[in-house]
């Protein structure tokens, strides 16, 4: 017999409460989705970040724009470091505590017309007057890769890169910057990809300052015609430039002087150049000459850096260059006959005039000196040289003989010590034949050698160029470095806006080098460079 059903109709409205409930809850849901979405479109943006997944990311992301076939990401709002309110219905959410870590890094990019980049590169046979480099423009600026390392340089991660690539090299990392921004008013910074070395290299031989100029005038005209301008009339402006910083620093329009007026003109005085060497203006900052090496990978890095501390060194010191006997008070032809007069086994020389010049080659370079303790840097055509970073890369103990040649210069990337990564001897004991090089570098105890190459080999990732492939985990390569100083100083600038002061003072500003100097190795150091 079967049981009776008992309170029958209870269970049934029990049943119908559950369903009305469940109901209830689903709509509260979908109104609390609909007031993060409504927010949108009232002004009220939600949170986007790069480190977030895909599920986080804001529901009205536009498509990627693109600079040069390379994506670049949706901007993020300014008040990422704010609450973020969505309200619907006397629903109140907020996201607190959320930073957005691109915050004062963004960086906007300038579509120039391609005549002022690219279409520079179209005319590679002429880039340099006496050389074909379109060789060079290889594998995004590094040049044809070392098929034959013979031992002396690591398997992979090494090129046949020309000093003047720099420029090329710079624009394509930089598409690969994890804070770009397609929209110019979230950016801290803004960058001119102008090849203003490349462009200039064509006419420094035979043409006159008009055609030296022509490329000059016509950027300066074309960034003036942008809304970005307007914003701070130039002074969030970078660019890159590939030569020393006399190149583009003519005075007047004599035919005979040298280079174009390209930072004389009013719209540059108000831009941050960055160069292989700067000159004594506060709006030129020096950064590393490009070097043989690239790695991939931060293990790439890694391995170099114990092959160059532990390796056994035959040679006290070297040198590879060559004479300057024209230059007045050059010191080259001393440092040579000082090498060669050496004891045996003391002092290593490279000829870079010698017939089938080796000097171009990165194996014979780094071959001479990853075989010596210290590697001497005198002037040249100008104070720097790209031989000091292929020593750094090696583990060499840079020498220098004039405090513009390192010092004063790569202010963002050496130690503010001088005397733990390097020697300085001033050129005016060379050249009054005061001073025994051999004996001074041999008072320095083989401990403290290897402390200085400690120092030296630390240097390595600051001062390298890193495949554009690359994301870097442990490093900051040299590009790396240089865009968080170039947002840093335009950020200051911004500061001193906000505060009705007058940015302009000190921001293009000569006759710095004391000044850069003293920034880099203290006051009291100052004196006992000259």
């Amino acid at each position: 017999m079967e049981k009776p059903i008992v309170n029958g109709s209870h269970c049934h409205n029990q049943l119908w409460f559950i369903i009305r409930a469940s109901f209830v809850f689903c709509l509260v849901l979908l109104c609390l989705d609909y007031s993060v979405l409504s927010g949108v479109k009232n002004g009220v943006f939600p949170l986007v970040s790069q480190s977030f997944s895909g599920s986080q990311k804001t529901h009205n992301a536009t498509q990627l724009a693109a600079i040069d076939e390379i994506s670049v990401p949706n901007p993020i709002s300014n008040d990422a470091h704010r609450d973020f309110p969505f309200r619907k219905n006397n629903y109140n959410i907020t996201l607190a505590n959320v930073t957005d870590p691109c915050s004062g890094k963004y960086i906007f990019v300038h579509r120039l017309p391609t005549r002022f980049n690219n279409g520079v590169l179209r005319d590679c046979r002429n880039l340099i007057k006496w050389f074909n480099m379109c060789h060079s423009l290889m594998n995004s600026g590094f040049g044809p890769k070392v098929v034959k390392p013979q031992g002396v340089l690591s398997r992979k991660n090494w090129f046949e890169t020309n000093q003047f690539m720099l420029e090329l090299i710079f624009h394509q990392r930089i598409k690969q910057y994890k804070c770009l921004t397609n929209d110019s008013s979230m950016a801290s910074a803004v960058y001119v990809p102008f090849y203003a070395g490349l462009d200039v290299g064509r006419y420094l031989w035979g043409y006159n300052t008009s055609v030296r100029d022509s490329a000059a005038y016509g950027v300066a005209d074309w960034l003036r015609k942008q809304h970005e301008w307007n914003r701070m009339f130039g002074q969030d402006h970078f660019f890159v430039a590939g030569r020393i910083a006399w190149d583009f620093r003519r005075q007047t329009d004599n035919e005979s002087e040298w280079g174009s007026k390209l930072m004389n003109l009013p719209e540059f005085m108000n831009i941050t150049m960055l160069s292989i060497e700067s000159s004594s203006w506060s709006n030129e900052f020096a950064i590393p000459y490009p070097t043989y090496f690239h790695p991939l990978r931060n293990i790439n890095v890694v391995h170099w850096q114990k092959r160059t501390r532990t390796r056994k060194r035959r040679y006290l010191f070297c040198f590879a260059g060559a004479p300057r006997p024209t230059m007045k008070g050059s010191i080259r032809g001393e440092i040579i006959n000082q090498c060669l007069s050496a004891p045996n086994r003391t002092c290593k020389f490279l000829d870079c005039k010698a017939e089938g010049n080796k000097c171009d080659t990165p194996v014979e370079v780094i071959k001479v000196f990853r075989d010596c303790n210290f590697c001497l840097q005198p002037p040249g055509d100008s104070y720097t040289r790209r031989s000091t970073f292929d020593s750094i890369i090696s583990g060499c103990i840079p020498v220098f003989f004039h405090p513009y040649s390192a010092y004063a210069q790569y202010i963002w990337y050496f130690p503010k010590n001088y005397t733990k990564y390097s020697v300085y001897i001033p050129q005016n004991d060379i050249k009054n034949g005061n001073v025994s090089i051999n004996r001074v570098l041999s008072r320095f105890s083989e401990h403290r050698i290897s402390e200085m190459r400690k120092e030296v080999v630390k240097l390595i990732p600051k001062v390298i160029y890193a495949n554009p492939k690359s994301r870097f985990e442990r490093f900051e390569d040299a590009i790396d470095i240089a865009l968080k100083k170039v947002t840093e100083r335009v950020n200051k600038v911004g500061e001193v806006m906000k505060e009705g002061k007058d940015p302009s003072v000190d921001f293009a500003a000569g006759n710095q080098w004391k000044l850069k100097l003293a920034g880099i190795v203290g006051d009291q150091a100052l004196e006992t460079l000259f």
